[in-house]
């Protein structure tokens, strides 16, 4: 892999190599969050509340609605109900709300409107008060519409610049592994060059990407000046995007578009402190705030519940390709420490990867037979996954293999439907479940066929600086982990409990709050 950074940068990254990191850099410090409504911002967020009490004040970037007309009505409802912070409630609701009312500040405001859609003097203020950055917000839609992966996950990003700008306030943005696109091999924590299609470099050697968004731009106006009805608009601004990002060598629409995302920060950040962070496929956390939580269902359930549901029982991909998986509380800490080394350290640029296929090699048989395994043996402990017990394995199979047994079995499904009669609902089944197997395949099989391995030996040597008791109460590290009893005993349970039981398991959160969590501080203007 190349690297990308200038003289300047990897000067400034050797001389605080050494150092060490502490998260008393956090003590009177204001950090602006982005992203707090989503999986990985609420794990942030209650780490932070939880485990850094000597942060000052915590900004956190909220898009109102219809239905919750201000930031802190939507936090109040979608974010503080969440058994995400059940463990800092168990000293007692109004303990917890206290705790939000000291610690958090809500901005209402858009990502992806300029200055977030607020006015000059009240994005000015916000910009003085905070000390870090962190840039949890994305939209990791696989087949989202290129104008609204392009807005989300790189146009967005010119406000986040502005806002640190300012006062040269550090950031922290936080990415994806998987901006590596096709590249394959050991990949290291830098920069990726397009694995297919080249781009030019500007003269502090990172790529030039601001004829490539112009070009992206140009691309949608056409699209949407040409197709009025909106399904069809939506629907080929999905393959656009696709499109374009396979041309030059990614998977999908998301991937490609944080790749350019961080291009653009680069580019526009010299001088100044940024750490771009890269978790793998995150999943539920290993420890903390407890085993298994999970919100919502990610790449590798996806596929899990559709053979749990025995919809989906084959699937392209290579069984001894490690699968690169890795807790949301790790990532977290990850975060966490990244942003803390930033406010202590020199103005650098780093990258780190938050990953595990080079230090604890997970393949993908192994996860499909911890899978099956409590699928046969322990399936009335899932209500929620396992509806009943599966009757069919799971089998892994080669790309080519799938296609081609897929279009066999579209064959005969197309006479299974012409004799409908006889078979009744039958072929209808069968049908469904091969069109789920097809949709599946077409947006994650990318996954199931790795040829690449995530560095993270930067990100190691990061908590190495830590001391004892903080590199325990922020673990960063995969090596020891028992894949066998995370799958087994904290992935499935946790998402059986959390995910698919997720009214159940709301049921504590969702008690009154006995006072608001916090004010607001600035509004979005109309």
């Amino acid at each position: 892999m190349e690297a990308c950074h200038s003289r300047s940068n990897s000067a400034s990254q050797s001389t605080t190599a050494a150092q060490t990191v502490a998260l008393h850099s956090y003590a009177g410090k204001s950090i602006f969050i982005t992203g707090v409504t989503g999986f990985v911002g609420k794990v942030v967020l209650e780490k932070l509340l939880r485990s850094v009490p000597k942060v000052e004040r915590i900004y956190l970037l909220i898009r109102s609605n219809s239905r919750y007309p201000t930031a802190a009505e939507r936090f109040q409802a979608e974010v503080a109900t969440s058994t995400i912070f059940d463990v800092l409630k168990d000293e007692g609701e109004a303990e917890f709300a206290a705790l939000c009312q000291r610690k958090l500040r809500f901005v209402s405001g858009e990502l992806t409107a300029e200055r977030f859609g607020l006015e000059e003097s009240a994005f000015a203020e916000l910009a003085a008060e905070i000390d870090l950055v962190v840039n949890c917000a994305a939209s990791v839609n696989f087949r989202e519409p290129l104008d609204d992966a392009l807005a989300t996950n790189t146009l967005s990003l010119y406000s986040i610049i502005q806002l640190t700008r300012a006062r040269k306030v550090p950031l922290v943005h936080v990415s994806t592994c998987y901006v590596n696109g096709y590249n394959e091999g050991t990949i290291e924590e830098t920069i990726a060059p397009p694995a297919q299609l080249s781009l030019p470099r500007n003269e502090a050697g990172f790529y030039d990407v601001e004829p490539l968004i112009a070009s992206m731009q140009e691309k949608l106006a056409t699209l949407s000046a040409n197709i009025s009805d909106q399904d069809q608009r939506q629907a080929a601004l999905v393959e656009l995007g696709i499109e374009l990002s396979q041309q030059y060598g990614w998977n999908d629409t998301y991937t490609f578009t944080k790749w350019v995302g961080e291009q653009v920060l680069l580019q526009h950040l010299g001088g100044q402190a940024l750490t771009i962070l890269r978790p793998s496929i995150v999943e539920s956390t290993l420890f903390d705030p407890v085993p298994g939580w999970i919100e919502g269902v990610k790449v590798a359930d996806a596929i899990i519940m559709a053979y749990a549901r025995q919809k989906v029982t084959f699937f392209p991909g290579d069984r001894q390709g490690v699968i690169d998986i890795i807790p949301a509380d790790l990532v977290a800490n990850s975060i966490i420490v990244a942003g803390a080394e930033a406010l202590g350290g020199m103005p650098a640029h780093r990258v780190y990867q938050c990953s595990s296929s080079e230090q604890n090699p997970l393949t993908i048989k192994e996860v499909i037979e911890h899978v099956v395994y409590e699928a046969r043996h322990h399936h009335t402990n899932y209500r929620k996954l396992f509806l009943r017990q599966p009757r069919r394995p799971f089998i892994m199979i080669p790309g080519w293999l799938f296609h081609l047994g897929l279009g066999m079995a579209y064959s005969a499904g197309a006479c299974w439907q012409t004799l409908k009669g006889l078979l009744g609902a039958e072929a209808s089944v069968a049908l469904s479940n091969l069109d789920a197997a097809r949709k599946l395949a077409g947006v994650f099989s990318f996954y199931t066929r790795p040829r690449y391995r995530f560095s993270n030996k930067k990100l190691l040597a990061l908590a190495s600086r830590l001391n004892d008791e903080e590199r325990a109460a922020f673990p960063m590290d995969t090596a020891e982990l028992d894949w066998q009893h995370y799958f087994r005993r904290v992935h499935l349970p946790g998402l059986n409990h959390y995910a698919l039981d997720a009214k159940r398991a709301r049921l504590k959160s969702a008690a009154p709050q006995r006072r608001p969590v916090a004010t607001e501080v600035v509004k979005v203007t109309s």
